[in-house]
């Protein structure tokens, strides 16, 4: 028994000690947050965190910014060792979002300040976010965005500011690269699914449609030539089948009105692999065969793992194969962990590629087993938007 720590803890008084957690969820100075933000950083309910922010704010410890939002006005002795900033793909994509709870997880357990900003999937937005954090004079940039002729101008811009930059799944100029192997993803994946016809179709296949995103550039459509190699390597006597790029724009409506007018055109073929560039093009993809009334003539690979694709996964008589899993609520944890070895000037690879493995309706359970208790809203194909 240490006597000591008790004695300490009899002039302990718990509600100073909630209103200090409350100040110490503000990870940066002027960064603003929600009630229900300080409720998942603190873990109190969210009463008694209401109050407690009602308490500081009276005090002039905090300040209410709007009508939901939240800035402390204390100034911490001990300040964070780095400052991030991280620019968001499009926090409405459920991939995106597991990117940033992630990262924001892994930052705080590091005592790491991190500037969290969404790019809302537009390309001028992208910039102002730059500028943002060069002017905000961040440590390092971390980058999700996904215009493949946009990233030479902003690392350009951000090298110029004398700021690290790690270029997540599109690779920029001068940039660390972390995100999927696409190439070896896609043989992967395209091996797994020509075993499939092999065993289903008697290896034929008359179409291979693949619905890409070209804005996002070659590296992006290796996952799709990988696929289609992986297919070849399992199904050599299929080079009279036809490949069909359509442009899906990486976003669910879009990919399911660009399959809609091709199958309006097409004659009718008996044996269709369709491959998106990630899940949500790969399930519009596979909803407009449902449509025609031709489901049982197709079937599907994704890329990402993302919530969506288990969703499809977990359909009866889903005619998606498998998924390309890359994990994104894993890389909170290794892109800090590449960032603070950038910023201790310690030897990082170029690019650091993530873990990538098939899910299919087999082991998604198994893989994702708290899959479960996630609102049914957030699955809907309705939000299905861009993970490239």
């Amino acid at each position: 028994m240490n006597n000591g720590n008790q004695s300490k803890d009899r002039y302990h008084i718990e509600a100073v000690l909630r209103a200090c957690d409350i100040l110490d969820a503000f990870r940066f100075d002027g960064e603003l947050l929600r009630l229900q933000e300080l409720v998942a950083r603190t873990k109190m309910n969210k009463t008694r965190a209401f109050r407690i922010l009602c308490t500081l704010e009276e005090r002039g410890f905090i300040e209410r910014v709007g009508s939901h939002q939240y800035r402390s006005t204390v100034k911490p002795l001990k300040p964070n060792k780095h400052r991030l900033g991280y620019c968001a793909l499009n926090l409405e994509n459920a991939y995106s979002r597991a990117i940033t709870e992630g990262l924001k997880r892994a930052a705080a357990e590091e005592r790491i300040d991190l500037i969290a900003l969404d790019n809302h999937y537009n390309s001028k937005q992208v910039v102002r976010n730059v500028e943002l954090l060069i002017r905000e004079r961040v440590d390092l940039i971390l980058m999700h965005q996904g215009d493949d002729h946009l990233a030479p101008i902003i690392a350009a811009r951000i090298r110029e500011a004398g700021i690290p930059l790690i270029a997540l799944h599109v690779p920029h100029p001068g940039a660390n690269y972390f995100g999927p192997d696409n190439y070896t993803a896609g043989v992967i994946g395209g091996r797994y699914v020509g075993r499939w016809v092999k065993q289903n179709w008697q290896a034929k296949i008359d179409e291979i449609l693949l619905v890409e995103y070209p804005r996002a550039g070659p590296f992006a459509r290796s996952r799709l030539t990988g696929a289609v190699a992986g297919l070849r390597e399992i199904l050599p006597d299929i080079d009279e089948a036809r490949v069909v790029f359509l442009n899906g724009q990486a976003r669910f409506p879009a990919s399911l009105e660009v399959t809609r007018k091709h199958l309006r055109r097409a004659a009718g073929p008996d044996r269709t692999v369709i491959s998106g560039v990630d899940d949500p093009s790969t399930i519009g993809a596979l909803r407009a065969f449902e449509e025609a009334g031709r489901a049982d003539k197709c079937v599907a690979l994704g890329f990402g793992g993302s919530q969506e694709g288990r969703a499809e996964l977990r359909r009866p008589r889903t005619r998606m194969l498998a998924t390309m899993a890359f994990f994104p609520e894993r890389y909170g944890e290794g892109l800090i962990s590449v960032a603070v070895q950038i910023l201790a000037k310690k030897s990082v690879p170029p690019a650091v590629f993530v873990k990538h493995q098939l899910l299919t309706p087999a082991n998604v359970d198994h893989l994702y087993p708290t899959d479960a208790v996630l609102q049914t809203a957030e699955l809907t194909t309705a939000s299905m938007v861009d993970t490239a």
